[in-house]
Parts: C-alpha cells; sequence; structure tokens
C-alpha cells in the first residue's frame, strides 16, 4: 500500500470516527436533555396531583356537607308534611260534625 493510499484510508478512518463520536455526543445530549425534561414534567405532575388531592378532598367534604343538609332537609320537609296532615285531617273532622 502506497503512502498516499495509506493516508487516505487512515483519513477514512479517522472520519467515521468522528462520525460516531458526534452520534454519540448527540444521542448523550439528547438522553440529557429528555431525561430533564422527565424530571421537570415529572415535577409538573406532581404538583398536579396535589392540586388536584386537595381539590378532591374540597369537594368530598362539600358533599358530605350537603349529603347532611339534605338529609335535614328532608326530616323538616316529613315534620311539617306531618303537621300539613294533621291540620288538614283536623279541618274534615270539624266540618264532618
Amino acid at each position: 500500500m502506497t503512502d498516499q493510499a495509506n493516508y487516505e484510508a487512515t483519513l477514512l478512518r479517522l472520519n467515521r470516527a468522528l462520525d460516531q463520536l458526534e452520534s454519540a455526543v448527540a444521542a448523550r445530549l439528547e438522553n440529557d436533555w429528555t431525561g430533564a425534561e422527565r424530571e421537570e414534567e415529572l415535577a409538573i405532575m406532581q404538583d398536579d396531583r396535589a392540586r388536584l388531592a386537595l381539590d378532591l378532598d374540597s369537594a368530598l367534604a362539600r358533599a358530605s356537607i350537603l349529603e347532611k343538609t339534605n338529609d335535614e332537609v328532608l326530616r323538616r320537609l316529613d315534620v311539617v308534611g306531618a303537621h300539613v296532615s294533621a291540620v288538614l285531617d283536623a279541618g274534615r273532622a270539624s266540618t264532618d260534625n
């Protein structure tokens, strides 16, 4: 092999090695950037989860209060209904006599 052919073969191997190095560096940078992106997305999701947990706790507490209020309203309506029935029955009884 001549010196020129040796030189060209060495230069070709060097260019291939540089291409591989560039690819490896690009892949590493992409992985690092993606890792940072993942960390940021995870932090956002954890914040969202915490906020949603607070919202859920608040909604459950409100639902509990509304259920108790609804039960109280139904109880009072039953009492009022019983009083109305008693008044109507007394009115009928007085008109029947």
